[in-house]
């Protein structure tokens, strides 16, 4: 069993430099001390912030700074692309009508860089 995910919590990109804080709108109508989140809670700028410096050569940022300094890998701001939901979230407790976040959960960017939480947010509610 994982915990459910709640705003504040910690994530990780494998390809950040610094660790990022899940930001939640109270939308979902469910709170304990700050909203709980659910797999759709997975919009760039609004949910997921940026993770420093990006590494991912997929990034065309990085990618063109790289091939600009002759090879030499040059990591830029981070600016997380994130179109597909968290997988695979709880399947049995729902939040506004779709699985809840739990801290097993991940995250894909488009960049290549895989998106996990570290810190839930809250270390008493655990869902499936």
């Amino acid at each position: 069993m994982g915990f459910v995910v709640c705003g504040g919590a910690q994530m990780q990109c494998s390809f950040g430099a610094a660790p990022s804080a899940l930001m939640l709108l109270p939308n979902n109508k469910v709170v304990t001390t700050m909203p709980i989140a659910n797999i759709m809670d997975n919009k760039p700028m609004v949910n997921v912030m940026p993770f420093g410096m990006c590494q991912s050569l997929a990034n065309p940022a990085v990618a063109s700074a790289t091939a600009a300094a002759l090879g030499v890998l040059t990591p830029m701001p981070c600016m997380p692309v994130t179109s597909a939901p968290w997988a695979p979230g709880s399947p049995t407790v729902h939040i506004a009508n779709m699985p809840a976040l739990n801290n097993n959960s991940k995250l894909m960017c488009n960049w290549g860089g895989v998106i996990s939480i570290i810190q839930p947010g809250q270390q008493t509610i655990q869902v499936p």
